[in-house]
């Protein structure tokens, strides 16, 4: 039987890197890139620029039909949640407190992105609760670098192995 530790680090496969954005000034429409530079302060042309636990936030893409379907309504783009990064196969959730990277950057996933009360504003009413559970991570930078969409998502190790 795997001990639980195992049980932390072990992932099927690696993920995928779907999609970039920044926001370029406060309620300023979110910009898409097809790549970008992380920053030790996070990506290079979001204008929340800060060392720490919030560099970068990351949301599940697969969350985002959950998050229509208890909406009620065809899709739920990116753009409205104001995310980072949207990856894709693999549980971002399980990345919480462990070190990956995404192409050329490392980071460390240091908490739950809980949704604000703008998703009211920007996806009517229920849009909070409907995120509750589904608003992805927040994520500290360790090391610099260039992302692209397609880029793997690894799980490199748990913090206490650095």
């Amino acid at each position: 039987m795997a001990v639980f530790k195992e049980l932390l680090t072990a992932f099927p496969r690696t993920g995928t890197l779907e999609w970039i954005g920044c926001r370029p000034a406060r309620r300023a429409p979110v910009v898409t890139h097809r790549s970008m530079k992380v920053l030790e302060r996070g990506l290079e042309e979001d204008r929340v620029l800060r060392a720490g636990k919030r560099s970068v936030t990351l949301i599940q893409a697969e969350h985002l039909p959950v998050m229509a379907a208890l909406l009620q309504t065809d899709d739920v783009a990116p753009e409205i949640l104001r995310r980072n990064l949207v990856v894709s196969g693999i549980n971002l959730l399980a990345m919480k407190n462990a070190v990956f990277s995404i192409g050329g950057a490392v980071l460390q996933g240091t908490g739950s992105c809980a949704p604000c009360s703008r998703m009211e504003e920007a996806l009517g009413p229920g849009a909070y609760n409907a995120m509750r559970g589904h608003g992805g991570i927040t994520a500290s930078v360790l090391e610099p670098g260039n992302i692209a969409i397609g880029d793997a998502v690894t799980f490199l190790r748990l913090p206490e192995e650095a």
